[in-house]
């Protein structure tokens, strides 16, 4: 049985196929690698001759990839990928001056935002990339040190938690909605009024009803607009689309600037709460610790 050393080509050969099989050109991957355009095509041949098949089809001044030489670059190129960013990924760990934190598209918009510069200011040196997606992203899996996590402890057994903020939701509005169409001043007069309803698709998010219900106020709450994503409900709320619901540490600073505007005295608090989260039993290079205490310390 051959083992991988045997079987596989050298490292340095696969980089040099790959320029190769991108650039179409011995010649551009040579200048691209700081090599010959013979020492390419040499690097090449043995790679074919290793793995029996042929993976050029040599042309004047121009090559092209065979149909066995396609496939053989698509998963090259992807081993490469993996390997390249798990290389980047080890250097700044070490290194401790990029730390990667994991929030929804709103948390990003709303909290973290408006704290960049004072990030800045508080850590200078340390390389913030903030990677949002529309669901929660497996730390482990995707070995990303930070996440922003809304629920309770139990729920990620997994992770250790630092709390942020409670959960708490108040109604908001537009001012341009409310010259319109008047200010309610209790929860029940909201049944009158256009609501903004987020249907958040992989997190759990309270609704018009809870909260409703939560101020004493039986009935189906009225349909509106609907959308599946919260930064974009805050965007319409802002336009005098309607009234929504707002996540008090989300909504603070434009209801503070006047872009928002509290309606009723009404808020619902939830048992749970948003917390900063890390994988357990990962150790927490001095960067992402800093980095983590100063979201604890700034929410």
């Amino acid at each position: 049985m051959q083992t991988l050393r045997q079987l596989l080509p050298s490292a340095g050969a696969l980089i040099v196929f790959e320029a190769a099989g991108r650039l179409s050109s011995f010649t551009a991957a040579g200048r691209e690698l700081g090599m010959t355009q013979a020492a390419v095509s040499y690097a090449v041949k043995g790679i074919e001759d290793q793995l029996g098949v042929q993976l050029f089809q040599r042309r004047h001044r121009q090559v092209r990839l065979t149909e066995a030489g396609e496939r053989f670059f698509a998963d090259v190129t992807l081993g490469l990928t993996h390997i390249r960013k798990s290389a980047e990924e080890m250097r700044a760990l070490a290194a401790g001056r990029h730390v990667t934190l994991s929030a929804s598209t709103a948390f990003a918009s709303f909290w973290m935002m408006p704290r960049l510069q004072k990030l800045r200011d508080d850590l200078p040196g340390i390389d913030l990339r903030i990677q949002t997606a529309d669901r929660d992203l497996d730390l482990v899996a995707e070995t990303i040190p930070l996440g922003v996590r809304g629920g309770t402890p139990e729920e990620f057994p997994d992770y250790e938690m630092m709390r942020i903020a409670d959960e708490e939701i108040v109604a908001v509005a537009g001012p341009s909605y409310l010259a319109r169409a008047g200010t309610p001043a209790a929860p029940a007069e909201l049944l009158s009024h256009r609501l903004i309803h987020l249907e958040e698709p992989f997190r759990r998010a309270a609704d018009w009803r809870e909260w409703l219900g939560s101020a004493g106020v039986a009935g189906a709450p009225p349909r509106g607009l609907v959308i599946n994503d919260y930064a974009l409900v805050i965007q319409a709320v802002m336009e005098g689309e309607g009234i929504a619901l707002g996540w008090r540490h989300l909504t603070e600073r434009l209801l503070s600037r006047g872009l928002l505007v509290r309606v009723t005295d009404h808020s619902m608090t939830m048992e749970a709460a948003f917390y900063v989260a890390w994988p357990k039993n990962r150790p927490l290079n001095d960067g992402v610790r800093r980095v983590r205490d100063w979201l604890v310390a700034n929410a």
